[in-house]
């Protein structure tokens, strides 16, 4: 059932979204198996037998984005995937990324380098958006890694790369709680076991950083770009460790040493995908004044704890534009819901829940970002 809302509600709802938290999609038309590993996250075939599509997400494809590509809602899933095919995969990325309704596209570059991904420029071209980069630090230190330099050299290259590629950014982020766990030491690394760390590293320049000593002298070389451009430092938390088997150590209290340590230092942190901790992300968000969220799932806690300027929609897209519709459209109704429900209760008036609406769906990334 659709909530019943007041006109200028409704109004905020449906006004253009800043999407601060997207990734690249394939700009290559796609044989299914290509399709269904980019339909979830583990990035793996569904086991024999069994179908992507008969997932959440897979569902809602065949719900929500089949009428966007002009097919009836349930239609089957090689109906849909005949359909992508023949509209093409840049009409299709047109469409999709168009009926998000975002105004602004900020887009982490870090997942990969392949050619098959849209630039950001392409993705805000084809949207109808503005669009920028979040510079994803790990991906920086890996290109640095691979120039095979000395490990003085590595260090100054590194400094210099990074704030090079800050300079044409917005933001930046960094995935340490992938590579080792959140419960990081904060306090800054010494040079010289920075430097012991850098030498080991030129043994292994291809492979993903994860010596923690690196690791957390990669995140302060971020932090002191970030202070200088005055830019804020996105962390991933929650389910994003699940696949190194982090999840344990990816809880974002785990942050709260770091956290502290940038307080003086003025670097907003934005802490993204923290399923299944969102309350500990909001009573962080709520307990110090740089802290923010990215809200996907658990909203209703979210909004029952957090400041409401410091939650930011982003749909967390990556792969195929569905996800950036979906993560839009999920938005929307939800948030919907949410609203509706406090307004019913006597809770909010129109008037709050018209300001909460446009505060979380652009409002707040147009100030953190200063877009």
């Amino acid at each position: 059932m659709t909530p019943v809302l007041p006109g200028p509600v409704r109004a905020a709802l449906a006004a253009p979204l800043v999407d601060h938290h997207c990734q690249g999609v394939r700009r290559d038309d796609l044989v299914r198996a290509q399709f269904e590993t980019l339909i979830t996250r583990a990035g793996h075939p569904a086991p024999p037998g069994t179908t992507h599509f008969d997932t959440p997400e897979g569902v809602a494809i065949r719900r929500w984005c089949a009428p966007v590509l002009g097919l009836e809602p349930h239609t089957p899933a090689a109906v849909y995937l005949a359909r992508r095919a023949e509209l093409g995969a840049a009409e299709v990325n047109r469409t999709l990324l168009r009926a998000a309704g975002v105004v602004a596209f900020l887009v982490d570059t870090g997942t990969d380098v392949s050619p098959d991904l849209l630039s950001v420029a392409e993705t805000g071209r084809l949207g109808g958006a503005a669009s920028d980069e979040i510079v994803r630090l790990e991906r920086v230190e890996q290109d640095v890694a691979e120039e095979g330099l000395s490990a003085p050299a590595y260090l100054d290259r590194l400094r210099g790369e990074v704030a090079a590629r800050a300079s044409r950014a917005v933001g930046l982020s960094t995935v340490i709680g992938y590579r080792c766990g959140l419960d990081v030491d904060p306090v800054r690394p010494a040079r010289g076991a920075v430097l012991a760390a850098a030498g080991r590293r030129a043994a292994e320049p291809k492979k993903p950083l994860a010596d923690p000593v690196l690791l957390r002298h990669l995140l302060w070389t971020g932090v002191d770009v970030a202070r200088e451009r005055a830019m804020p430092l996105q962390i991933p938390c929650g389910h994003s460790g699940v696949e190194l088997g982090l999840l344990h150590r990816s809880d974002p209290t785990a942050l709260v040493p770091f956290i502290r340590a940038l307080g003086p230092l003025g670097v907003p942190v934005i802490l993204l995908h923290c399923s299944p901790y969102e309350r500990a992300a909001a009573f962080l968000a709520a307990a110090f004044p740089h802290v923010h969220i990215d809200v996907r799932d658990g909203l209703p806690e979210v909004l029952g704890l957090a400041p409401f300027h410091k939650i930011m929609f982003g749909s967390g897209g990556w792969g195929v534009a569905e996800t950036v519709y979906l993560g839009a459209l999920r938005h929307r109704t939800v948030l919907a819901r949410e609203l509706a429900a406090r307004i019913d209760a006597g809770d909010w008036s129109g008037a709050d829940a018209e300001r909460v609406a446009g505060m979380i769906g652009s409002g707040n990334a147009r100030r953190i970002y200063r877009l």
